[in-house]
Parts: C-alpha cells; sequence; structure tokens
C-alpha cells in the first residue's frame, strides 16, 4: 500500500485553518522572544530518524509474542511499512537492518524500493545474541568473549560478513551490542571476558571500510542478570577507543539503571568525540520496551537539550546516527513508530527554544532559579504547531495518527497480506 498525495491533500484540507490558526500564533510569539522560527523548522525538517527492520512486527517478550494482524513478512514488505511511515511523518527517512533476520536477495532492486519510498540505509546491526540454523557453534555462553576461540571466530566472522552485506547497500556503520554476560557468581572472569571482547572488537574494527563507523552499544543487564560485559558507557566507550578513531559509543535510553542522568553520559561522550549513534525508546523500570516519551518526557527533553548542546559546540564529535529501538506487544506498531517519531521532534523542537546563552549566563551567575526557570519555560511551550509546520514544508501529514485512521491502512495491510502474516526475524 502507498499513500498518494492526493490523498494527504484531501484529509489536510480539513485540518489546514485549524493548523494555521495555532501556527501563525506560536510563531508570531516565538519571533518576539527571539526565535528564528524558519531555522527551527529546517532543523526540524531535516532530522531524520531511523527505522529498524525488526520493528514493524508485533514485539514480544520472553514469556510470549502475540502478533499483529498483516504484518510484514519480508524485507520488501518492510520497506513498505517505512515508506508509509515516512509519507505521514517526513521524519522516518531511513532504514536499520537486522542481520540475519533481513538479507537482502536482490540488492538493486531494494535499493531501488527505498530510494522509490524516499527512504536511505542508516547502520546495520549483527547478531550474536541468539544461535543461527546449521551454525557450527553456540553463543549459549557468550560470542565475543566466548573462552572457546571457535565461538569467537564464528561471531567475529558473521560481523565481517554483516559488514559486507551493508557495504551493498551503501551503509557506513555497523552497531553491535552483546547480549554476552554471566548469570550466576563465578561462572566467568570478567577480566578473561572484557579482553577477549576488546580482542574480538579489535579484529573486526580492521573489516570495517576507511570511511565507516564501529558503534558499541551497551546495557547493564538481560539476558544474563548477574553480569553484563560491555555494561555502561564507560566500557563501551573504553572499547572505542580501544579500537580507534572510527569506533563510538551508542547510547540506547532504556539500557541504564532506573534513575541514571542519560543526559549527562551523552554531554560526555560528545565532549571527548565519541558519541556514534543514538536508540529511543522508553522505561519505567528497565529495558527498552516502551514507546518514546510515553513515561518519562521531561527527561527526553533534558536529554535532547544536551544533544542540541553538544551538536552545535562539539564539533569534534561526527551526526549522531538516530534510530528507535522499542518494543511494541499490544499497539498496532506503526501506530506506535508515528507516536515515538511524534515524541522526539516534540522533544527536539522544545530543546531548540532553550535560550542557551541566557542559561549559560545563569549558569555562570550561579542563579539556579533562573536556569530552571529556562529550561521549563520551554519544555510548557506547545510545539505541535511546529511539528505540523515541518511535515507540511516536506509534503507530510499535519496529524499522522488521524491521517492512518482515516485511511484505514492497517485494514488495507490485512487485505494485502492477510491475519495470520507474521514479520521476520522475532
Amino acid at each position: 500500500m502507498r499513500i498518494t498525495k492526493s490523498q494527504l491533500d484531501d484529509i489536510n484540507k480539513k485540518s489546514e485553518a485549524h493548523h494555521r490558526e495555532h501556527f501563525d500564533f506560536l510563531a508570531d510569539r516565538l519571533a518576539k522572544n527571539g526565535h528564528d522560527v524558519e531555522g527551527i523548522l529546517k532543523k526540524l525538517s531535516d532530522f531524520q530518524v531511523a527505522i529498524p527492520s525488526w520493528a514493524l512486527g508485533a514485539g514480544g517478550t520472553r514469556f510470549g509474542r502475540f502478533g499483529f494482524q498483516g504484518e510484514p513478512s519480508n524485507l520488501e514488505q518492510k520497506i513498505d511499512d517505512i515508506g508509509i511511515l515516512h509519507t505521514l511523518t517526513q521524519t522516518a527517512g531511513a532504514i536499520s537492518l537486522h542481520i540475519p533476520w533481513d538479507v537482502p536477495t536482490d540488492y538493486k532492486a531494494i535499493k531501488e524500493l527505498a530510494n522509490s519510498h524516499d527512504v536511505i540505509f542508516d547502520a546495520v546491526n549483527s547478531n550474536t545474541f541468539q544461535d543461527q540454523k546449521d551454525a557450527k557453534e553456540s553463543y549459549k555462553f557468550g560470542s565475543l568473549s566466548n573462552t572457546k576461540k571457535a565461538v569467537r571466530e564464528q561471531a567475529v566472522e558473521h560481523n565481517v560478513e554483516v559488514i559486507k552485506i551493508g557495504d551493498k547497500l551503501g551503509l557506513k556503520s555497523l552497531t553491535v551490542w552483546l547480549a554476552d554476560g554471566s548469570n550466576f557468581p563465578g561462572q566467568s572472569n570478567f577480566q578473561t571476558a572484557l579482553q577477549n571482547t576488546e580482542d574480538s572488537l579489535k579484529v573486526i574494527y580492521k573489516a570495517l571500510p576507511d570511511d565507516w563507523k564501529l558503534l558499541i552499544e551497551y546495557k547493564p543487564y538481560e539476558p544474563n542478570f548477574y553480569s553484563t560485559v560491555i555494561q555502561d558507557w564507560g566500557t563501551s566507550f573504553m572499547l572505542a577507543n580501544a579500537c580507534g578513531d572510527k569506533a563510538y559509543t551508542l547510547v540506547d535510553l532504556g539500557h541504564h539503571l532506573p534513575n541514571t542522568n542519560i543526559e549527562q553520559i551523552v554531554s560526555t561522550l560528545m565532549l571527548k568525540g565519541k558519541l556514534g549513534g543514538f536508540h529511543f525508546n522508553d522505561s519505567k523500570y528497565g529495558d527498552d520496551d516502551l514507546t518514546v516519551g510515553s513515561v518519562k518526557p521531561y527527561a527526553l527533553f533534558l536529554i535532547f537539550n544536551a544533544l542540541v548542546f553538544g551538536m552545535e559546540n562539539n564539533q569534534q564529535n561526527p551526526y549522531p546516527a538516530w534510530m528507535i529501538d522499542a518494543s511494541h506487544n499490544i499497539k498496532d506498531p506503526l501506530e506506535d513508530l508515528i507516536q515515538s517519531l511524534e515524541a522526539i521532534q516534540e522533544a527536539y523542537a522544545k530543546a531548540l527554544l532553550v535560550d542557551q546563552k541566557s542559561l549559560t549566563e545563569a549558569q555562570q551567575n550561579h542563579d539556579v532559579v533562573k536556569c530552571q526557570e529556562l529550561l521549563q519555560d520551554a519544555y510548557r511551550t506547545d510545539v505541535r504547531p511546529l511539528l505540523e509546520k515541518a511535515r507540511l514544508n516536506r509534503g507530510g501529514a499535519i496529524s499522522p495518527i488521524k491521517t492512518y485512521r482515516s485511511l484505514k491502512v492497517r485494514k488495507n495491510l490485512i487485505n494485502e497480506r492477510g491475519t495470520y502474516s507474521v514479520a521476520t526475524g522475532l
């Protein structure tokens, strides 16, 4: 299914007057306060978030999975779904593939299909957290960190193959997330596991093309609940430095212990030029199973405030790769992703409204109250008209969710794919 421009125009017309009224009021207010409204709209329009190929079907837990009707059963259908998202939101302009779940069979055709949706390929992700069919070695007790050399070599070989697949699609970065760790005290020697991981990552790093990046993700627990080899940003940062200048830390919002100050982590990594990518989601207790901004929207805003400052002031840090990484167990996956994209754009827009010059002055003068007021003034601003205008400027929908439902997208997908289609890889 594809959404046409005439379909969007017809639905947008019903809300255009209401949107214009609210946008004009907000734009006038912002302009009087010294904000460059057109500049903000340009940044919002340019901000693109990658959709992972595994997020287009129903998610699950270790207890089970409740399928969602009309799921994409192959890579082509997944790209079509991202095309729908991008048509509506105009901010989902990239796809991140997970290998071996989504290996293209015809690279030329896949690139042409993505191009027809105005979608590019972002970071490619390897998988050594589960055993694959016909694999000679098992990752039950780790992959890159395993005590068995044959297992480590198999995991390295897989990552090198993933690089080759990504290179055929024109990608420029590899994301490595390890489930390696232990469930019981004494099960693993921490130093041996870390050294094996570093040695393995260095071999993968050497296989990178000159213009590629290696993004090293971290996670404090799960699936192992006593120790994780790359358990925090400091370990990832250390490993990235050990590999070289093309290796970076990847921050996932859900991969932190409760109440961790993620905005401080972001600031530190950008200052050191080592923030390579960012995975968006939300959490109440742990991990990354919730829609972006659904639980802690102010925390997301504070993180974006740090990101905006870093992008403006830390030229030593490359422009980060953005991706959504969440598990939508009971929602329509596409609606969940639309809500996440909206939350990301909203937090970004509010962060762009922070008066950084006044904030710096207040910080220098130790005016703590003024610092809080400046942040909360930006956060309390209803920026939704800015998001709507940015989408309209690119030809998107004023209200993506309403448009999605008005066009009965899910019903059409079910008619095309069937009630019991299941997304690959999950």
